[in-house]
């Protein structure tokens, strides 16, 4: 399966302005700018690559773990995943350098060591995991 998005860039880098549309709609001539990308912390000028970034790994990590849990026996009732990704200056220029999930899971009938070994498990196998090997993962986890 493959999937696409479009960015359209206008002007220079610190003044210009750009758009992304994703292939299913989700996203259609949404801004993004160098201010919502290294400014704006409160993410209200628009989203930017690593906000994207985030999502896609925080949606892929409570699939991913959705089925560990379904196969242990233990299905999730909620799943609350969330991925802050960290962009730092580096080399004269910016580098990602952590993705770091936090989960908050209702999960009954499941231990709490069975719980940590699906979570890590997921968070090791998702595909959104695996393309970002290159970084720092974290993952911080509690059942409620």
């Amino acid at each position: 399966m493959k999937r696409h998005a479009t960015a359209t860039w206008h002007g220079a880098l610190g003044t210009g302005t750009g758009s992304i549309t994703t292939q299913s709609g989700a996203l259609k001539d949404n801004g993004y700018s160098f201010k919502a990308r290294f400014e704006d912390e409160s993410g209200k000028s628009g989203t930017n690559p690593e906000e994207l970034l985030a999502a896609a790994h925080a949606g892929c990590f409570a699939m991913q773990l959705s089925h560990f849990l379904a196969e242990n026996g233990t299905p999730a009732e909620e799943l609350k995943a969330r991925s802050d990704v960290s962009v730092e200056p580096s080399d004269g220029g910016f580098s990602i350098t952590t993705s770091a999930l936090t989960l908050e899971a209702k999960v009954p009938g499941i231990d709490q060591a069975t719980f940590e070994q699906l979570t890590a498990k997921a968070k090791d196998n998702c595909p959104v995991s695996k393309a970002l090997g290159a970084i720092k993962l974290t993952l911080d986890a509690k059942l409620v």
